[in-house]
């Protein structure tokens, strides 16, 4: 057992539930009780829709910035498993994340762990030795029954509420809102980043007693130009520089990553010059990003609807390119119709890309959509993200924009 490599553990715990997703906390808790590990470091949960992996970012940034010690727990990875687990900045590496599985395989007995809630009490199992001062948890499906939240949050924040996942979270904004709820704790701040928060997350912090922290009432920022400013808990912060993170909605996402650490100023003290420093630095793959060279690659994660607006904002503030081509693939079970009705207005041609495994949906799946759509522009369909972008880059011009998006899966095909 203790030999296995990690793309062995892998392997082996994608077998041990029957199904892909289970929510529920009780298997977690019944296996975190049988570590015997011990996290007394502040806990910092972060929920949502869309931003939590930009805010889990900037929190991880200016923490580190400031000199603590930072365990980060995120979700899913571009291209290697290790991403997910992270302790002062650095990916964790295959020995300490097969020793971590060994430790999760020897007491769980005959519990069945998806995947998900495999790695998560592999990673509480390393951060349990390596004592971060600080650990941010990214939430991986809703809150309430997300594995995650076996941990009590030291502070919450719920970053955005959209439609996804509605066959485990339901189909309005009211009942997923009820489920990403879940993540707070009596007593304790519920920092809130919609800026219209569905009925169901107010009631739910009202119900579990929790600190409500709410954008637009108890902090939010301003957008000056070339620098915005801050206000919140522990006063103003003015002229700060944008993050280096593109596009509008960060400064949202900014702005709750400080508000977060103002609700925790007497444990976690954090001096403006690192919030600064962090936020110039700050890097996250996958968001609006854009590669270097010509023609302009970008490359985004968005992958629902709300995503998808963002994007096509982003793209529209980017500046003009005479074509703007997409390399799109999505997965089946997502909202590809929604998807793609948000960006279209913003590309000119599409390459329509087959996602890998079985939740991958089929270039012709895509090619249906689009034609269902009227969506004026040309399509051609690829066996593979690959394959598309070599074909979008074969015919586009220097100064055209190439945007591949629609999925982990697709972004992760682009780096090749």
């Amino acid at each position: 057992m203790n030999g296995r490599s990690l793309a062995a553990w892998l392997e082996y715990i994608e077998r041990q539930h029957p199904q892909a997703i289970a929510l529920g906390l009780d298997r977690v808790r019944e296996v975190l009780s049988a570590l015997k590990i011990k996290i007394s470091c502040p806990v910092l949960t972060v929920g949502g829709t869309n931003g939590k992996g930009s805010t889990c970012a900037m929190l991880e940034a200016i923490l580190g910035s400031a000199g603590y010690r930072t365990g980060l727990y995120t979700s899913p990875h571009l291209l290697r498993y290790n991403e997910r687990v992270r302790v002062a900045g650095r990916e964790a590496d295959e020995s300490a994340l097969c020793e971590a599985f060994a430790a999760v395989e020897r007491v769980r007995g005959s519990v069945p762990l998806t995947y998900f809630e495999f790695g998560t009490l592999a990673a509480f199992f390393l951060f349990a030795r390596e004592k971060p001062e600080a650990l941010i948890l990214e939430v991986g499906l809703g809150g309430r029954l997300d594995a995650v939240n076996v941990l009590d949050a030291d502070c919450a924040v719920l970053t955005s509420v959209g439609i996804d996942h509605v066959e485990f979270l339901g189909d309005s904004r009211e009942a997923i809102g009820r489920e990403k709820a879940g993540i707070f704790r009596a007593g304790r701040p519920a920092v809130i980043a919609d800026p219209r928060p569905p009925e169901s997350v107010l009631a739910g912090i009202q119900r579990v007693g929790a600190l409500p922290i709410l954008l637009g009432r108890d902090f939010g920022y301003a957008n000056q130009g070339t620098q915005w400013s801050y206000w919140g808990p522990a006063g103003k912060r003015p002229g700060l520089a944008h993050p280096a993170l593109r596009g509008g909605v960060q400064l949202r996402n900014a702005s709750a990553a400080i508000a977060v650490l103002d609700a925790l100023r007497q444990r976690l003290p954090i001096a403006a010059k690192d919030v600064r420093r962090a936020l110039a630095e700050v890097n996250l793959p996958g968001r609006f990003q854009v590669l270097p060279g010509r023609p302009q690659v970008v490359l985004d994660v968005a992958h629902n609807p709300e995503a998808a607006a963002v994007l096509a904002a982003n793209l529209g503030d980017s500046g003009f390119s005479p074509e703007t081509i997409a390399v799109f693939g999505m997965l089946r079970d997502k909202d590809i119709a929604g998807v793609m009705r948000a960006v279209a207005p913003r590309i000119t041609r599409w390459h329509l890309a087959t996602l890998p495994g079985p939740r991958g949906a089929d270039a012709r799946l895509l090619s249906s959509i689009f034609l269902e759509l009227k969506i004026q522009a040309p399509a051609v369909e690829h066996d593979s993200v690959a394959e598309a972008l070599a074909a979008a880059k074969a015919e586009a011009a220097e100064d055209d924009k190439i945007v591949v998006f629609g999925s982990f899966l697709t972004v992760a095909g682009a780096y090749g």
